[in-house]
């Protein structure tokens, strides 16, 4: 099969385009010829070695979590999928693989892609909208009527995280952008929309009950004022500057949570079925062939994509 792959930690300019084994199947796994892709930040990350201790150092290693395709083989074990179906998830090891026209799911968190997604829409939704959920609702607790930030609203995770935020039955949604990003914001079903260039949320005091950072540019400590009483404070990466009060929020009312997505069969379906009634929409900034997945990456780490950067595999 055709995939991308790196022989070594470094720059976007390791990634290589060409010939890998096709992964091998276990009777609990489905076969997925993969049409679409994405790229998250824990893509790159991983590719620059950030998370060695968890990576390490065999090689080849086929970047990517998120997968949409057609199922063209299952396991013995298998009984939920059938070949011709069409699937998305994440892959569940968090060492990638995904970006290859072959990819191997594990039955238990795979799903049967909405009827009314493409490929694309359907790659760009796993990770992301995972990470949103158990972000809000497990680790933040998030309970109806409840005041919620979005930091990075404009973001993959938080493009989700607002959308899902109002699935939950969030009493008001405020979301933190860009001042280009106002408008999108409002039409993600935002109540309220701050421009971080005019206004920063940390001075307002007492007003939120779960504050998410999905861009991780903000601390606990700067915004543990900001929180209600019982408030929570969610990042996806923990700052340095929080190492003491982080740990030490535990003893408070005022609680720091980190969220790593988990794949979860039974979050996916749920994610699946805000998807098809439309309450939640996949927001997708650029599209690019899976050879071009070095440019994808560095697109990227730039740090100004507007929701999702999604892979195609012809």
């Amino acid at each position: 099969m055709k995939a991308i792959y790196f022989e070594g930690y470094g720059e976007a300019d390791v990634l290589r385009y060409g010939d890998q084994p096709n992964p091998e199947l276990k009777p609990d796994q489905v076969l997925v010829a993969v049409r679409a892709s994405s790229v998250n930040p824990v893509d790159w990350k991983i590719r620059q070695g950030h998370l060695l201790p968890v990576t390490g150092l065999s090689f080849p290693k086929i970047p990517g979590r998120d997968i949409a395709g057609d199922v063209v083989e299952i396991g013995a074990a298998v009984t939920r999928f059938k070949p011709g179906d069409k699937v998305f998830g994440m892959l569940s090891d968090g060492l990638g693989g995904a970006n290859a026209e072959l990819a191997v799911l594990a039955e238990e968190v795979a799903a049967h892609m909405p009827p009314s997604l493409s490929y694309q829409q359907a790659a760009a939704a796993p990770l992301a909208a995972y990470t949103a959920l158990q972000g809000l609702r497990d680790e933040g607790g998030l309970q109806p009527g409840e005041k919620v930030l979005i930091n990075g609203a404009s973001s993959g995770v938080g493009s989700f995280a607002v959308q899902i935020a109002k699935a939950l039955g969030a009493g008001e949604v405020t979301a933190v952008v860009g001042a280009k990003n106002v408008e999108l914001a409002k039409d993600l079903g935002a109540d309220h929309v701050i421009n971080y260039k005019e206004h920063d949320f940390t001075a307002d005091k007492d007003r939120y009950d779960v504050i998410f950072d999905a861009v991780a540019t903000s601390t606990y400590s700067a915004s543990k004022d900001s929180l209600r009483a019982g408030g929570r404070y969610v990042t996806t990466v923990p700052n340095p500057k929080d190492v003491i009060s982080g740990p030490a929020s535990l003893l408070t009312e005022k609680k720091m949570k980190a969220v790593w997505a988990q794949a979860r069969g039974s979050d996916l379906a749920l994610i699946g079925e805000w998807l098809e009634a439309g309450n939640v929409k996949p927001l997708i900034d650029k599209s690019f062939p899976l050879a071009d997945t070095a440019e994808a990456h560095r697109y990227s780490e730039e740090g100004h994509a507007v929701g999702k950067i999604v892979l195609v595999v012809e």
